[in-house]
């Protein structure tokens, strides 16, 4: 599909009043990305800090994506009923709320209930951004958008990696993640004096009455559509590798299975964000050109990911190569790129007063997929005396589950979306001048 024929009536103009008003929306996210990975450059620290064991630790992981998967309908929902600006604040407060609290807390409970809290504002920041991009944006541009907004979360990442680091060993435990939630409080401010929900001519119809018969209408009007689900799948079945072996099990992997030092594995950790970053940038403008490319480079890059990780773990030596370690954490980086196309299916599968209700259905599937392996790979760990090889093939079979699910949806949801975009032309042709 051609870059002119994404186009949709009554799509915003976009222009540099969206480009400023999208970067103080994605400012936010940003800086909940860094709180979310805060921990992974802290493991150790915390470790000591609140006298936990490896298990009780990788509870905070845990903990934080399930806050985050879970308020994901919630929040898209609340997204469509209260707006970007307030759902940006409201999530800004909370995760700066968490942030501090980790700071501060005294204790391994009081940390956990303040990691969840973090999560809980986290969620609320993505599928925010994605709202507020088709609100300012025509929707040729929905695809290049999301993927830079997926690259500034990446960003983010970055930080925490190289900066907040730093500043932990440098300065403290309190000190460095009391001073990192001041940009919670940046963000926050920016938002409250100059965010707008959408651009002036181009407001959404009123939105009807509340009540949980809306709610259950609003959550099954978005699965009935094949797009919605088709796009859950293909954020469960591409995201999670890369999630799952950068927020906890590729350090030890790296280090305890390949023998590497922890800064080599740290550096290899940094090619995946790094990756991802230019990658997104690539996929973004391949599908804003050629619609017809979404599914190809999902199924791609799970295939890709596959093999690369099967060739890692079945390597016919105590240790892989450094070259196929380089090549896995390349190839990891397209995960997040790869997931964002999820988006540009459920996307155009829905109305814009239904848009947070399928983002947030859709960016459930990923985390789903995360929090399940990150469950499995630590039993199988036990199970098997800390067996790489077996616990990390559980990452076939989700992989399996997922493109079984995408190939099935994969025509009716085509199918639907051409028939709206040519309702949608038509309706057009015959409003009158």
């Amino acid at each position: 599909m051609s870059r002119g024929s994404a186009s949709l009536p009554g799509d915003p103009p976009g222009g540099r009043r969206a480009v400023m008003i999208w970067c103080i929306g994605v400012s936010v996210y940003f800086v909940a990305v860094i709180f979310r990975t805060s921990l992974g450059v802290a493991g150790l620290d915390a470790a000591d800090r609140f006298h936990v064991g490896a298990s009780a630790l990788s509870t905070f992981s845990i903990l934080q994506l399930l806050v985050y998967a879970g308020m994901q309908i919630p929040v898209g929902l609340l997204v469509d009923r209260l707006g970007t600006k307030k759902m940006l604040s409201i999530g800004a407060v909370l995760f700066t709320a968490g942030q501090l609290g980790f700071a501060f807390s005294p204790s391994y409970g009081t940390a956990l209930a303040s990691r969840a809290l973090l999560g809980c504002g986290d969620a609320m920041t993505f599928i925010s951004v994605l709202r507020l991009g088709t609100r300012w944006f025509p929707a040729r541009r929905g695809p290049l958008v999301a993927q830079l907004a997926g690259l500034v979360g990446m960003a983010g990442n970055l930080v925490s990696t190289l900066v907040l680091a730093r500043l932990l060993h440098g300065i403290g435990w309190t000190p460095a993640f009391a001073g990192s939630a001041l940009a919670g409080v940046v963000v926050l401010v920016l938002v409250f004096l100059f965010l707008k929900d959408h651009p002036e001519g181009h407001e959404p119809a009123p939105f009807p009455h509340q009540g949980a018969a809306y709610v259950r209408k609003q959550i099954a009007a978005s699965w009935r559509e094949p797009g919605t689900r088709l796009g859950l799948w293909v954020h469960f079945t591409t995201q999670f590798p890369a999630m799952v072996f950068l927020l906890l099990w590729g350090l030890p992997f790296l280090v305890q299975a390949q023998g590497l030092s922890r800064a080599t594995a740290g550096e290899l950790l940094t090619l995946v964000v790094l990756s991802n970053m230019v990658v997104g940038l690539v996929y973004g403008q391949i599908v804003a050109r050629h619609h017809t490319a979404r599914l190809p480079l999902a199924l791609g890059t799970v295939g890709a990911t596959a093999v690369v990780w099967a060739a890692t773990l079945v390597y016919p030596a105590d240790h892989a190569p450094m070259w196929l370690l380089v090549v896995l954490c390349a190839v990891l980086g397209a995960c997040g790129p790869a997931s964002m196309i999820g988006f540009d299916f459920a996307r155009p599968a829905n109305p814009p007063e239904r848009q947070g209700t399928a983002s947030g259905i859709t960016n459930m599937g990923g985390f789903v997929a995360s929090m399940t392996t990150l469950f499995v790979v630590g039993v199988l760990l036990d199970a098997t005396g800390d067996n790489y090889t077996v616990a990390f093939s559980c990452v076939f079979v989700l992989q399996g589950l997922g493109v079984s699910q995408i190939l099935r949806l994969r025509g009716r949801a085509v199918r639907r979306e051409r028939e709206r975009l040519v309702a949608s032309r038509v309706e057009t042709v015959h409003v009158p001048a």
